[in-house]
């Protein structure tokens, strides 16, 4: 049996289908060492592959012995909790990274973004919009769409308020796990799955997607799409947007690079090397037609934006006379037009 890829035991919600619709993984695992898949083998004769297992008291009494007897102190003591609780609980095993294909799965690997186990664009979440059910998100937990108008009327027939804070197939972050070392203004506009570094600033008009996110120190005002990584100093100003694979981006992968700026209002559809910067109110993309200029500000050349995707030390701008999209370097302009020539 190869090695195990992820791993976790989770406590969730299920409809009244016995169907699942969300999963809360305390402890989630990346590449678990064989203590672990040792202690699965001989609790739950698991054989190998990508499997989801539903746990009664009897086997989370099991696991949390095994799992005491191995010296796995943290996993004992989620399983001994699991065991007192109402609420479901799972074990998911993944044996490789394939699609997702169960809500447990989806959920263990976006708890896998979210608790900084794998960046984003490094996991494997094919399919995962058809896989996760959607979901009213409300101050009593995650419940069905389908069920919803009867929980609604059950609360007021007992006096109670069931407020719907969002109907979507993602929650929000901070409801599963709040990283280190981060300050988020709106907290409902940060999806879990979102990765986000050490020492990010998510002021109230920031949104962060899932499979998104920053390295470390960045001030995010603005949004990042799916698929969008963040290298650690750069800053989004308010308003600014960057093209994910979910927006229109296709399947370039938009990275911002480190001590980049994102103007305000303004908007990326390329990668960005480093030091790089975008002028307030300027969307730049792909097909964007730029024309390149030397130290001097002396017009050395045309090129497309995809021609410099990656690149550091560049300065885009608008020309407020010839409304022209420009292109400064800190590198000669001789340089950069021969670079750009010789690319693919």
């Amino acid at each position: 049996m190869t090695a195990l890829f992820s791993f976790g035991l989770g406590i969730g919600t299920q409809n009244n289908n016995s169907e699942w619709l969300e999963v809360f993984y305390p402890q989630p695992q990346l590449n678990p060492d064989e203590t672990v898949k040792n202690t699965l083998i001989s609790v739950l004769g698991y054989r190998g592959g990508n499997q989801v297992i539903t746990l009664d008291t009897v086997a989370l009494e099991k696991l949390a012995e095994a799992f005491a007897n191995a010296g796995e102190k943290t996993l004992a003591s989620i399983a001994d909790q699991f065991k007192h609780s109402d609420q479901p609980a799972v074990i998911t095993i993944l044996e490789t990274d394939d699609s997702p294909s169960s809500v447990p799965e989806g959920y263990l690997k976006l708890h896998l973004l979210s608790h900084r186990l794998v960046k984003p664009n490094h996991v494997n979440l094919t399919g995962l919009f058809g896989v996760l059910p959607n979901v009213a998100w409300t101050n009593e937990g995650a419940i069905d769409i389908n069920e919803l108008a009867d929980r609604q009327l059950r609360a007021r027939l007992n006096k109670r308020n069931l407020s719907v804070d969002s109907v979507d197939k993602f929650p929000k972050m901070v409801d599963y796990i709040v990283p280190s070392g981060v300050r988020i203004a709106d907290t409902a506009r940060v999806r879990l799955g979102a990765y986000i570094g050490e020492g990010t600033t998510i002021m109230h008009e920031g949104f962060v997607n899932f499979n998104a996110g920053t390295e470390s120190t960045s001030m995010i005002e603005g949004r990042i799409s799916q698929g969008v990584f963040v290298k650690s100093g750069s800053d989004l100003g308010g308003g600014s947007s960057t093209m994910g694979t979910l927006s229109g981006g296709g399947n370039i992968i938009i990275t911002i690079g480190n001590q980049c700026l994102l103007g305000a209002n303004s908007g990326l559809g390329i990668p960005l090397g480093d030091r790089c910067t975008v002028e307030a109110g300027l969307y730049i993309t792909a097909g964007t037609k730029v024309t390149l200029l030397d130290d001097h500000g002396k017009i050395a050349g045309q090129a497309k934006a995809r021609d410099l995707a990656g690149k550091d030390d560049l300065l885009f701008r608008r020309n407020s006379t010839t409304g022209t999209v420009e292109c400064l370097t800190n590198k000669s302009a001789v340089e950069l037009n021969a670079a750009l020539h010789t690319s693919n």
